[in-house]
């Protein structure tokens, strides 16, 4: 997973330590995840669906509220 920094297991956002191409398969936790975008080096990926008004977390602490759903790509 050093293509990707997640810290704790209720973390749902992690992020890219690297630029991620849409379509890149990862191993977050051991849940397989897809990426359904672009994502530049040090921005974020949700790992896990999160409903609008649902809570982000990064390293283990809230760091705000969704806007919008956002859907993460598993398989």
């Amino acid at each position: 997973m050093e293509d990707l920094l997640r810290i704790d297991e209720k973390d749902n956002l992690v992020t890219c330590l690297r630029d991620v191409k849409k379509g890149e398969t990862f191993d977050v936790f051991g849940k397989k995840i897809i990426s359904n975008s672009d994502i530049p080096k040090f921005h974020k990926m949700a790992v896990n669906d999160i409903a609008e008004g649902g809570l982000c977390y990064k390293y283990g602490q809230v760091i705000g509220i969704n806007s919008s759903k956002i859907a993460s790509t598993d398989y």
